[in-house]
């Protein structure tokens, strides 16, 4: 096959995958890598599989691929294909929760020598990077790079860009409780996606839309967030999307829980659960079982919410979620408190506060947690994360916590 058929071959591909005609698009695409001979076409239709892999939650399947499309970009000896397919190996990584890989691979891109491709690479990097960083729950790093993608997104008027970071961002505040924060982002979102998404992917409204409703059901308008849930759920559904279908039967599941209807709560997370295992996101898993926790403990049965906590712990500390752990010994001091077991009780509390340290979650001005209460939050230039009434009576322009680690060991 030679190189304007091939071309031909990736272009035929594209608009059926654009109809949502996807497996007859992976057959085009599988033929042309069976027969061309064009190393450029092979890495133009490796980076489609990677993609449409992506979006069917095939997350194994598009790490073969990425894995593949570095080979090919090592025979191009292409500095610009080697960045994009470090950056694939990235996202595939991230995907399957492997954040420490994630960050490694980011890394690499970021050391690369300047490219044409950077400056529009760049920020999709940062914004990986961002989300693996948050996996971890290592948030004054996370942030850091979301605002760098954020920067790369308005320096190079990339709204896509922007449109993501936003959605990230969401998840972000979402996770460290100021849930103004939490909705204002993805609403920023949508407003971009109606603004200029004319010609774009619906995945983008989907996204959008799924935090909106995450962050709706923590402010506790439940009728909105179903609403946007459904909204997604129906994009979702039309596209073939199994990792947003998991995410919203997840939220569907949340926001019944929310309303005490626990009998209509425990099929969706059954539901979430089973797409969550077969695509391999193994932290969605942890987030299911945190759900039925919850709701065996309004139950009052106990035995059953530990053994959802004992099953969720295993997954969180394989992934490295120090939120989740958090989050997971705090529902079982509880639980041990009810049933009077005072030494596994310690042990909880001792690996909470742990936790509390490990993340950094606490105030470096009022020593006070932060995300176990919705309060708003205001992160300094150096992203470290304080509370917002705490800078203001304090009237703070430099960082303490950076102030604090400045100084000399003698010093402290």
């Amino acid at each position: 096959m030679g190189q304007d058929q091939t071309k031909q071959q990736i272009e035929k591909g594209l608009q059926l995958y654009q109809s949502n005609q996807t497996e007859k698009a992976l057959q085009v695409w599988m033929k042309v890598l069976e027969k061309s001979s064009d190393l450029v076409g092979r890495f133009r239709v490796l980076g489609c599989l990677v993609t449409a892999h992506s979006e069917m939650g095939r997350y194994k399947e598009m790490l073969k691929f990425a894995v593949v499309q570095i080979d090919t970009a090592r025979e191009l000896e292409d500095a610009d294909f080697l960045l994009e397919s470090y950056l694939n190996l990235a996202r595939s990584n991230e995907k399957l929760c492997e954040f420490h890989k994630t960050i490694s691979y980011c890394k690499t891109c970021l050391g690369l020598p300047g490219t044409r491709a950077a400056s529009q690479l760049g920020g999709q990097v940062s914004l990986s990077m961002g989300n693996a960083f948050l996996g971890l729950s290592l948030f004054q790093k996370a942030l850091e790079s979301f605002e760098k993608a954020l920067r790369y997104a308005h320096n190079n008027d990339d709204t896509m860009l922007e449109c993501r970071v936003c959605c990230s961002l969401g998840s972000f505040y979402a996770q460290v409780k100021d849930y103004e924060k939490a909705l204002f982002f993805p609403c920023k979102a949508a407003e971009l996606v109606n603004d200029y998404g004319k010609g774009w992917s619906l995945k983008y409204r989907a996204m959008s839309q799924y935090h909106m409703a995450v962050a709706y059901r923590l402010l506790g308008h439940l009728g909105s967030a179903m609403e946007c849930c459904e909204e997604s759920m129906k994009i979702a559904l039309q596209h073939g999307d199994r990792p947003l279908q998991a995410l919203c039967l997840l939220c569907f599941a949340d926001i019944h829980r929310s309303r005490g209807d626990l009998e209509t709560a425990f099929p969706r997370y059954d539901s979430a659960m089973s797409i969550m295992t077969e695509i391999g996101n193994r932290l969605g898993q942890v987030q299911v079982l945190l759900g039925v926790a919850k709701c065996w403990v309004a139950r009052k049965a106990l035995d059953k919410a530990l053994d959802a906590i004992e099953r969720a712990q295993d997954l969180a500390e394989e992934v490295g979620n120090k939120l989740s752990q958090l989050k997971l010994h705090c529902l079982s001091e509880g639980i041990c408190r009810s049933k009077g077991l005072q030494r596994e009780l310690r042990a909880h509390v001792v690996r909470f506060h742990e936790c509390v340290e490990e993340t950094e979650l606490y105030c470096g001005l009022c020593g006070e947690s932060i995300g176990e209460k919705n309060r708003r939050l205001q992160a300094l230039p150096c992203s470290h994360i304080f509370h917002l009434r705490c800078l203001q009576n304090n009237g703070t322009r430099s960082c303490p916590n950076c102030r604090r680690s400045s100084l000399k060991p003698g010093f402290v």
